[in-house]
């Protein structure tokens, strides 16, 4: 009787996946970019301050589609950082074929923050700036040099560039980061399977990243299947979906905002 309970436990759970990777299909991406890497656009586009006119400290989240076939499952992240005065933006990103050269995957370096990911859009995740913004970026620097999977990169379910990002923002949780149901792996918790969402807020409970359900009064309530993020946020009512992102309700008629 057991094993009957838990087959049509099974049956509804990947019925309910199925109809919802169909839903999201209605309003699947189509603008992910497939070409070579070599000739696609890195070029900035212009939605990052400008350090000489802005002074200030600001710490900006990005995410982009990620590269190729990747792009029409998930995205991309990276944090930069100018801290008060400084003349550019300071780059955190992961890279995974920085790997094969077996070097650290971490990168760290100055450039345009707000550069296209190899001819994707990227979008602002988080914005964050003005007074006690420069005690973060130090805390984000001591994060980023802890991280623990420096000499690791696995696309999927992690850790790859999403688990970074959601590494910095669990323990920067002033910076109330909701990341996207489209970035991939930033639910991988490793050896670990109980931490606070990546938002730093909350609870979550993952196992490597393949099936999990996290609740948090910024992430709000998302459930984790074979890496698949399908959720529900109360502040603003949205609704959270693989493939496509998160979706306001009230929005609904609007175009979506693919992140």
């Amino acid at each position: 009787m057991l094993v009957s309970v838990m087959q049509s436990a099974s049956r509804s759970v990947l019925l309910g996946c199925w109809v919802m990777i169909s839903l999201a299909g209605l309003f699947f991406p189509q603008h992910a970019q497939a070409q070579y890497w070599w000739n696609a656009s890195r070029e900035p586009v212009g939605i990052a301050p400008d350090p000489a006119t802005n002074p200030e400290a600001i710490i900006q989240v990005y995410g982009a589609r990620a590269f190729g076939w990747r792009g029409y499952f998930g995205i991309h992240t990276w944090i930069a950082v100018k801290p008060t005065g400084a003349q550019s933006y300071t780059i955190y990103e992961v890279i995974g074929w920085l790997r094969r050269s077996q070097r650290s995957v971490l990168a760290v370096y100055e450039n345009a923050p707000d550069r296209r990911w190899y001819g994707n859009m990227p979008e602002i995740l988080a914005d964050i700036r003005g007074d006690g913004v420069d005690a973060l970026i130090e805390k984000i620097d001591l994060a980023a040099n802890s991280y623990p999977y420096m000499k690791d990169y696995t696309l999927w379910p992690g850790p790859n560039s999403n688990t970074f990002t959601a590494w910095v923002s669990r323990a920067v949780p002033e910076l109330r980061l909701d990341l996207p149901p489209t970035a991939i792996g930033k639910d991988y918790l490793g050896y670990r399977f109980i931490s606070h969402a990546p938002s730093g807020s909350g609870l979550q409970i993952s196992f490597f990243g393949l099936l999990g359900v996290l609740v948090s009064a910024v992430e709000g309530i998302e459930f984790n299947f074979l890496g698949l993020s399908f959720g529900l946020n109360w502040n603003p009512l949205a609704i959270k979906l693989p493939l496509v992102g998160r979706k306001e309700l009230g929005l609904w008629s609007q175009p979506l905002t693919e992140n």
